[in-house]
């Protein structure tokens, strides 16, 4: 996790299921009780995110959205995009495929 200017980055790798969804909710959770509501999701070394794994990422970007911030996520794996693009939760999310666009766009 680091922070550039006004914008959080946390970053998350190997599988995001119902056993490590969790943990991305903690620290997202974190993020946010420290008052900092610009965050970007980064899951560029997330191989694996199932149906808990977006859950978690959805109730989140609820959550930043209510304290009036943006959150974005950076994808490059093409089956963790597969699975917000199913979903149709690529339409919900602003997504990118690097952090320094995802820092970019919330700082603009």
């Amino acid at each position: 996790m680091h922070r550039e200017g006004d914008v959080v980055v946390v970053a998350f790798d190997g599988e995001v299921d119902v056993y490590t969804a969790p943990t991305v909710r903690d620290a997202i959770s974190k993020v946010l009780a420290a008052g900092h509501h610009n965050i970007v999701a980064d899951l560029r070394d997330v191989g694996f995110l199932d149906s808990t794994g977006l859950g978690v990422l959805v109730g989140r970007l609820k959550a930043v959205r209510l304290l009036e911030g943006q959150m974005r996520v950076v994808i490059t794996n093409p089956h963790v995009l597969r699975n917000f693009k199913i979903t149709g939760l690529d339409n919900i999310f602003a997504i990118d495929t690097d952090v320094d666009s995802s820092v970019a766009a919330i700082s603009a």
